[in-house]
């Protein structure tokens, strides 16, 4: 079963469930939680307010809006994001969906609440055959399935 829902600290702040925009869109809009602001030259985490719950061989691949580089000089930090399955209530964070947008410019780009700023497009994934299937169980959020 896929869905999003909004993380406990972000209960009661009309925080946006996203959807899609047009019958043939791919991807989910996910929106700012907060207004934030990013320096020049820098990378800021932009809260959404939200986990993705997944069918265990599915991914959310998190992709910035094409406006957001055009019309306010910002990227994704790290390409695209990447949003395994077992993110979803993990302990330290909850599941929350974090977007890291890099300034590419020379002054403070500001980001509103309720702004559009990614998307998010759930889909399958294969494996290899010959996996070695002794895994240890997600114990955190960010960065913890490895260095």
């Amino acid at each position: 079963m896929r869905f999003f829902k909004v993380i406990k600290a972000y209960q009661n702040q009309d925080i946006l469930i996203p959807k899609r925009q047009t019958i043939n869109s791919a991807g989910y809009d996910l929106a700012a939680a907060e207004d934030v602001e990013i320096p020049p030259k820098s990378v800021k985490l932009i809260p959404t307010g939200l986990k993705a719950s997944m069918s265990k061989n599915e991914v959310l691949l998190i992709y910035a809006r094409s406006s957001l580089g055009i019309k306010k000089g910002l990227i994704l930090s790290n390409g695209v994001g990447v949003i395994d399955a077992d993110y979803y209530d993990n302990p330290d964070n909850e599941g929350h969906l974090m977007v890291a947008l890099y300034n590419l410019n020379d002054y403070i780009v500001h980001i509103q609440k309720n702004e559009r700023i990614a998307q998010g497009v759930f889909t399958s994934f294969l494996t290899t055959n010959d996996e070695d299937v002794s895994f240890e169980t997600r114990k955190g959020g960010f960065g913890s399935s490895g260095s």
